[in-house]
C-alpha cells in the first residue's frame, strides 16, 4: 500500500504540532512553578501581569534565535 506524499507530510505536521503543544504545557507548568517560589500565591493580577511578561520575553527571544538559525541556514552556500 502506498501512502501519498501529501498524507504522510500532514501527519508528520500534525504530530510535531502535538508534541509541541505537550512541551509547551510543560514549560508552561514549570514556569509558573518558578514564579510561585518568588510570589506568594493568590497574589492576583500582579502574578498573572508578571507571569505573562516573562513567558512574552521567552517567547520573543526564542523566535529571534530560531530567525536567526534560520536566516542563517538558507544562506548562501560555498
Amino acid at each position: 500500500m502506498e501512502i501519498k506524499p501529501t498524507y504522510f507530510g500532514t501527519m508528520l505536521s500534525l504530530a510535531t504540532v502535538a508534541f509541541g503543544l505537550i512541551a509547551a504545557g510543560a514549560w508552561n507548568k514549570f514556569i509558573s512553578d518558578l514564579i510561585a517560589i518568588f510570589l506568594k500565591p493568590g497574589s492576583g493580577v500582579l502574578a498573572e501581569l508578571i507571569y505573562a511578561v516573562i513567558v512574552s520575553i521567552i517567547a520573543i527571544l526564542v523566535v529571534q534565535h530560531l530567525g536567526k538559525l534560520a536566516e542563517r541556514d538558507s544562506g548562501p552556500k560555498p
